[in-house]
């Protein structure tokens, strides 16, 4: 592991309105799986090279997530949202990046904007490389999920020893009857079944974001105790 460089910066908070974060940052080359995993277990996200975590003194909303995969059962209802989706097919392979996939990364996030108020700024091929290609190392992978010959989804996953740690879904809204955010959860939840992985990291659960207040629905789950370092005995309750 090559680390480039860390910082922190303070912004607008992303998930909280009225509010700012500071984020704590590392730009890491040639990251290994095993040290992904050990910054995944102590509460970082990863976007390509990019390692980060919020370190706000004054707010703890801001909560780790994981899915105990061992013990979740799917009901019913989770049930009839894969049987309905029969006819999607997935595929799983090292992230890339092609001109389909800029088209519906961008025609999710203008949906979203109307849908929900996200801001909302043009991608370019770069930054999208950036963001979900480049530092995949031997971990990282892309789910793509296509209705007949068209994509109509793309989840960016790491597996990691113990687990999959969950970096990035879009999909096309045209397709909104799939459930198809619902759905890559639960292929995810199934995938980590049959190869005996532990965890479901779901990045960060806010209970006052309507973008990030759902992931309390999947239980039984586990948050991280506080913000260890890379050298602190980490504890998820």
């Amino acid at each position: 592991m090559n680390l480039l460089k860390e910082f922190a910066l303070n912004d607008k908070c992303s998930y909280l309105r009225d509010k700012e974060q500071i984020t704590h940052y590392k730009i890491i080359d040639n990251c290994s799986s095993q040290s992904c995993q050990e910054l995944i277990e102590r509460g970082f996200r990863r976007f390509g090279k990019m390692y980060f975590r919020p370190i706000c003194s004054s707010c703890n909303e801001c909560q780790s997530i994981k899915i105990d995969v061992a013990n979740f059962i799917f009901s019913k209802s989770q049930r009839r949202v894969m049987k309905k989706a029969s006819a999607i097919k997935s595929y799983i392979q090292i992230p890339t990046i092609t001109k389909e996939h800029i088209t519906l990364f961008e025609k999710y996030h203008l949906y979203m904007k109307d849908k929900k108020g996200w801001d909302y700024q043009p991608t370019s091929a770069q930054h999208y490389y950036n963001s979900f290609v480049e530092g995949h190392g031997n971990f990282g992978q892309e789910i793509l999920y296509f209705y007949e010959n068209k994509l109509i989804g793309v989840d960016l996953i790491d597996i990691l020893q113990d687990g999959i740690s969950s970096i990035y879904f879009y999909y096309d809204p045209d397709f909104t009857e799939y459930s198809l955010g619902k759905l890559s959860l639960y292929y995810q939840i199934m995938f980590a079944k049959k190869n005996h992985k532990k965890w479901i990291y779901l990045g960060y659960y806010v209970k006052d974001c309507s973008s990030l207040s759902y992931k309390a629905h999947y239980k039984p789950y586990l948050t991280l105790n506080g913000r260890p370092n890379e050298y602190e005995i980490f504890q998820w309750n």
